[in-house]
């Protein structure tokens, strides 16, 4: 069993890491990607980041102003009460002082906390569609590698990372470092020695700090991984959950999760043991340098070398000086796991398509449907070739079967006409012109595909069916579904063409939604429209239903079919039988099945399986 968990989460892991070392390119590439993207997003809010700065200072004045005010109200406040003990106007003066720094803290402390939070929800906003919006434009490849689990993680756990940070990690660090560099100004101001004397252990607090930087930066970058590990095997588990259930996979499964939520358990209390030696080592460090202070401190005023007001003015700047040293502690942790998260959200908008839009699209004004395949050579590994080399000429309008074994290259062909790849040689052409150059929009509206798992979204049938072209109105909509026999069966349902489909279309057969996935293909009105297995699911009955539309469907449009079952290659105008990646025969139906070749042989087969 623990061979089983190290194996899911070597791959796992591996997959996390972008698979290969020229795929994830260095990690000093990835730091310098994530500081593009972050200043990408920051650019459109530079204004508002310039109040940000003025509300902190504003706030920070105020709140290094209290200690000073201590000093005065000790000792310029207080002699003249001794000698006369009505004379109160130092110390109102100190108090009214006080309560104008605590308002203005008050207000700069409330300005940045409202624009701060608007600005970063704004550019968590701006990252998700970022995000959303190139994860669809990446092609099929990328999805076919980079797991559901992984592009769950990138907007969930990686995005509140990020908007930990947002949320009170960048006012803590601005404020800590104004915080440590004005409290030394002033206490250098106040008394030179004493501000030596807080120096004796500076060189360990520096070794701390550098000490803990350098290893929350691992340590979080860990948990970042072992997140996404926990998030991959639960989303893979439960997104195959018939399969986990039908396998009694369910205790297996539950080791791996152990195994891989121990791993991020691990993870976090490594990241935690770090903050538990580094927050209180600065404490630590503060009170030692405070006990220093107070005793040379005291030595001084005991000798009238400095003021008591001094003094305690002193006291009380050593704890603004130390104790955001604890708060960067926490700003660290915040740090280091959206700097990991962001480092992973910049490698896959980095991920380029494998098939990328053309810079200077042809336009395919009105599609007829004329494909050729010239010189295509394909695999989807460089040492596996899929198809080595293949001519392929198919005029507009003709409905051609490619029918052969597993792993002939039968979809491999639908995939290139679609372009959901790209041929490593040769080119595919679509009314004369190369797939390539035609823009992706104009592509997807003149070839359509239909697969054996077409996909349903939530929703209605009818929003479904339209799919295919959402601005169809109903009577279109129902149009579709009668031309492809689905009417009947839609309108039995409890609430018709606004039944809900539920979860993948869980509330329909297979069948049924196969004919919901031919009316969405038919609505659209494709000039070549892909049947990829797409009869496979369909019993008998529902079959026969299909057969009878497809001739209508399939009527003044190119039409490539893709199918086992040899009834559905009965309504095409020519075979094509492949074997390798290249074409072994080419005819119409009737002519091969008396030519007693490869298609005569697999129809006799299929004749032999009906009895």
């Amino acid at each position: 069993m623990s061979a089983d968990v190290d194996t899911w989460r070597g791959r796992a892991a591996e997959e996390d890491a972008e698979r290969t070392e020229a795929e994830r390119g260095s990690a000093v590439r990835l730091r310098a990607s994530s500081r593009v993207l972050l200043g990408a997003l920051l650019r459109p809010h530079r204004r508002s980041l310039l109040w940000i700065v003025a509300l902190l200072l504003l706030q920070s004045v105020a709140e290094m102003a209290g200690p000073f005010l201590v000093k005065l109200g000790i000792d310029d406040g207080i002699p003249p009460l001794l000698r006369h003990p009505r004379d109160y106007g130092v110390l109102i003066g100190v108090a009214v002082a006080f309560v104008l720094t605590a308002i203005a803290a008050y207000f700069g402390k409330r300005g940045f906390v409202t624009l701060s939070g608007r600005i970063g929800q704004a550019m968590l906003f701006d990252l998700r569609n970022r995000v959303y919006r190139h994860f669809q434009r990446l092609s099929v490849g990328f999805h076919e590698r980079y797991t559901s689990g992984r592009m769950i993680s990138r907007l969930t756990s990686d995005m509140d990372s990020i908007s930990e940070l947002f949320d009170g990690g960048v006012e803590d660090l601005v404020l800590s470092v104004l915080s440590v560099f004005s409290v030394a100004v002033v206490m250098l101001l106040l008394d030179v020695p004493l501000a030596l004397v807080t120096l004796v252990l500076f060189p360990i607090l520096l070794w701390l700090t550098r000490w803990f930087q350098r290893s929350s930066a691992i340590a979080y970058r860990r948990t970042r991984e072992a997140v996404a590990l926990v998030i991959v095997h639960f989303v893979e588990s439960m997104g195959g959950i018939r399969a986990v259930q039908a396998f009694r996979r369910e205790k297996r499964n539950e080791e791996i999760f152990e195994a891989v939520n121990r791993n991020y358990r691990d993870a976090n209390v490594a990241a935690m043991r770090l903050i538990a030696i580094f927050s209180p080592g600065i404490k630590l460090i503060g009170n030692v340098t405070i006990a220093i202070v107070l005793t040379y401190g005291g030595y001084r005023v005991m000798h009238g070398q400095t003021q008591i007001g001094v003094l305690a003015a002193f006291l009380l700047y050593l704890r603004k000086f130390f104790d955001p040293m604890q708060d960067l502690s926490q700003f660290y942790n915040s740090l280091q796991s959206a700097t990991a998260a962001l480092e992973k959200l910049s490698g896959v908008l980095d991920e380029r398509p494998g098939v990328p839009e053309p810079t200077t699209p042809t336009a395919l004004p009105a599609p007829r449907g004329a494909v050729d395949l010239t010189g295509v050579a394909f695999g989807y590994r460089p040492d596996r070739p899929v198809l080595p080399t293949l001519d392929l000429h198919i005029p507009a309008g003709q409905t051609v079967a490619l029918v052969g074994a597993t792993g002939a290259g039968k979809t491999t062909v639908a995939k290139l006409v679609s372009r959901f790849y790209d041929p490593t040689a040769g080119v595919v052409r679509l009314d004369g012109a190369d797939v390539r150059a035609v823009a992706d929009e104009e592509l997807r509206r003149a070839v359509v595909m239909v697969t054996q798992e077409n996909y349903l979204f939530s929703g209605t049938v009818a929003d479904n069916i339209r799919f295919g072209r959402p601005p169809a109105t109903d009577e279109e909509v129902v149009a579709a579904a009668r031309a492809i026999g689905a009417d009947g069966f839609i309108r039995a349902l409890p609430e018709g063409y606004e039944t809900d489909v539920r979860k993948r279309g869980g509330r329909l057969s297979a069948g049924q939604r196969q004919l919901v996935a031919f009316a969405r293909a038919f609505l659209a009105d494709p000039a070549v429209l892909i049947l990829d297995e797409a009869t496979s699911s369909l019993d008998i009955p529902s079959e026969r239903l299909v057969q009878r539309a497809l001739r209508t469907i399939l009527a003044e449009r190119t039409a490539i079919v893709i199918a086992h079952r040899l009834s559905t290659v009965e309504i095409a105008d020519r075979v094509l039988v492949l074997e390798g990646g290249r074409i072994v025969e080419d005819g119409p139906p009737s002519e091969l099945i008396s030519g007693g070749g490869r298609y005569a042989t697999l129809h006799q087969q299929w004749l032999d399986s009906l009895v």
